[in-house]
């Protein structure tokens, strides 16, 4: 009796291609798309990964694979664990990454029970990373051999428990070698391009800041601009607007004081508490580490040498840094400082290729 495979189909290139793999493994595979989000009234995503379109293609696919396919309606666990903590985030001045806790608390938790539900054996996704096993029985998550396409970031949480379950089959192939092989297969999916929308902001719709605006009013609460030194050069019409790092859009150009010197002011912090955002000029913005909270380590246990490299962006360069469990908390301290490191992002930490584990970071220091 061959074994099952149940893939999570975006209506992307990648989970089609991943689909078809499992079939040439000898998997019987059935697909799903889960629904994650709707406004008001009932009006289904514009933007993202489960638009209309998207379970459309997802559909066709699996019917050019003549494999069963499913849509599981997930909207009310969506709005809660992931729209929610992004209001949230934004309400407490962070920059949260909303992918990764779709990972984390809706789409691979509530794939797993469905795949047990279903009978299934493993689940499968088009993520861009990969999972080894080694030969104590280990699941290592290493990036994927394209590291222009590299998904391994946002799957930092993913455990021992549930890697043993997972399949990501086109971790090993270049995003062409993807797409070649829809082309040769068939599917309408091939050259279709790459989903970059948060699904629940959708597009034409002022984006993620228009979307908090809209959801989470609070957020939009008037305030000051200060420098670095207390001085106000500015006001703003609500701390949605700013994040770390930023330096267009912050209107103090015709300030007095704001940019006498010629030099340009960044965002460096933002005080939702008293709607206070604070600028300054580029090394204001260098820190030294950050602590991390929702802190996970792949193997299950922390590395025995401290030595690691870190990632504070999907697409920033890993960084060389130390990790150590400090006055409680786990600490990223990092060889050189780093520019622009926002709370509310993952930091996670690497050896070479593979993914050791992160968390989100909830503060810096210089």
């Amino acid at each position: 009796m061959s074994a099952t495979a149940l893939v999570a189909m975006s209506g992307g290139v990648d989970s089609s291609v991943a689909a078809a793999l499992m079939l040439e493994e000898g998997y019987d595979v059935v697909g799903v798309t889960l629904k994650q989000w709707e406004g008001p009234g009932g009006e289904m995503p514009t933007a993202g990964c489960c638009t209309v379109g998207d379970a459309v293609d997802a559909r066709s696919v699996a019917a050019r694979l003549g494999v069963p396919y499913y849509v599981l309606d997930y909207v009310d666990e969506f709005r809660t664990e992931v729209v929610d903590r992004f209001g949230a985030a934004y309400l407490a001045g962070l920059t949260p990454n909303p992918c990764i806790e779709c990972n984390r608390r809706v789409r691979f938790d509530a794939l797993l029970e469905r795949t047990a539900a279903l009978g299934c054996d493993v689940l499968v996704t088009g993520h861009h990373a990969r999972v080894r096993t080694g030969s104590d029985g280990t699941r290592h998550l290493l990036a994927a051999v394209d590291r222009s396409k590299d998904q391994s970031y946002v799957l930092h949480m993913l455990d021992q428990r549930t890697l043993a379950r997972v399949r990501l089959p086109i971790g090993e192939m270049t995003k062409d070698e993807v797409r070649a092989r829809a082309a040769e297969l068939g599917l309408r999916t091939a050259s279709k391009p790459d989903s970059q929308d948060l699904c629940f902001v959708g597009k034409g719709d002022g984006g993620y800041r228009a979307f908090i605006r809209r959801h989470f009013p609070q957020a939009a609460r008037a305030g000051h601009i200060v420098d670095t030194s207390g001085v106000e050069v500015g006001e703003h019409a609500g701390a949605v607007d700013f994040t770390v790092g930023q330096r267009r859009g912050l209107g103090l150009a015709a300030r007095s004081g704001a940019a006498d010197d010629g030099d340009p002011r960044y965002v460096v912090a933002v005080d939702a508490a008293t709607a206070t955002v604070t600028v300054g000029r580029k090394q204001d913005l260098e820190v030294g580490g950050c602590r991390l909270g929702d802190v996970s380590f792949v193997a299950g246990s922390p590395p025995s040498d401290p030595e690691v490299t870190v990632k504070v962006r999907y697409r920033a360069e890993p960084a060389a840094a130390t990790v150590a469990r400090e006055d409680g908390s786990w600490v990223v301290r990092f060889g050189a400082p780093l520019h622009a490191v926002a709370p509310g992002q993952a930091a996670v930490l690497y050896r070479d290729d593979e993914v050791l584990g992160g968390g989100t970071i909830v503060a810096t220091f210089r």
